[in-house]
């Protein structure tokens, strides 16, 4: 009985270590499974055949290690400019390419309804990878965030924003065919590495005094203003520090940074 009660604990031992080691399987695929799956879609293939050996080298260039890739977007509207940033684990954030939204509906401020045709402001991150887009490939934008929610009108605050090509737009941020592969590689490549936020920030204007002060002229709005004010601090946040802030959202919609 004592042999017979060593085997079952053995067989025990044996199937627990087993289901953990296929548990663990299924929870951590293969670093490269992301890019795989993306590039079964045609367009995903084309942007990498198109793109891949000019970003390599771009990122050569600036120190990347291209297997632990992390990419930061920051958009501004007023400018309409879409940055990406790009780090690996022994660089600070260094600028890869500032990128031209080549059409942008709407005005300064944030989206706060469907249908006011406004591209959102505010603290986001990428929440889509769509490579069977109309306009090509796309990267959701995480609109409406907590903030949206609180502050966005009770109907319908909207949705489905989305970085992508072509150059037409309703509250999307289009930056044509050609770069949007560009865009669309880096953070295929960053998820692949494991980076699983990929913040997206979006202010009206860069949030400098001189650029802010008259926007509030020409739109003296207390709320708008105060908006902005908290906006400048998750911008300001990055451009001393140089590095991209925790973002968290209060229960009154302000954002907090660490």
């Amino acid at each position: 009985m004592k042999n017979f009660g060593r085997t079952i604990t053995l067989f025990v031992s044996i199937t627990l270590l087993s289901w953990i080691w296929v548990q663990s399987t299924l929870s951590a695929p293969s670093t490269s499974s992301f890019r795989n799956e993306q590039k079964k879609a045609p367009k995903v293939k084309e942007a990498y055949d198109l793109k891949w050996v000019y970003l390599k080298h771009r990122l050569d260039s600036l120190g990347m290690d291209t297997s632990s890739l992390k990419i930061f977007i920051r958009g501004f509207k007023q400018e309409h400019q879409l940055e990406v940033w790009v780090r690996s684990p022994k660089t600070t954030w260094k600028l890869f390419d500032t990128y031209v939204m080549c059409y942008i509906s709407g005005d300064v401020g944030p989206k706060r309804c469907q249908g006011d045709g406004q591209v959102p402001e505010g603290f986001y991150h990428v929440s889509v990878f769509n490579p069977y887009s109309n306009y090509l490939i796309s990267l959701g934008v995480s609109y409406p965030n907590a903030s949206d929610n609180i502050f966005g009108c009770a109907r319908d605050k909207g949705g489905a924003i989305m970085i992508h090509g072509n150059c037409v737009s309703i509250g999307c941020i289009p930056i044509t065919d050609d770069k949007i592969r560009e865009v669309y590689v880096l953070a295929v490549e960053a998820k692949t590495d494991g980076q699983s936020n990929i913040p997206i920030h979006i202010f009206p204007t860069r949030m400098s005094i001189d650029n802010l002060a008259p926007l509030k002229v020409a739109h003296p709005d207390a709320t708008l203003s105060t908006f902005w004010d908290n906006l400048k601090d998750g911008y300001d946040y990055f451009q001393n520090n140089h590095e991209v802030p925790d973002v968290t959202i209060d229960a009154k919609g302000k954002y907090l940074f660490k």
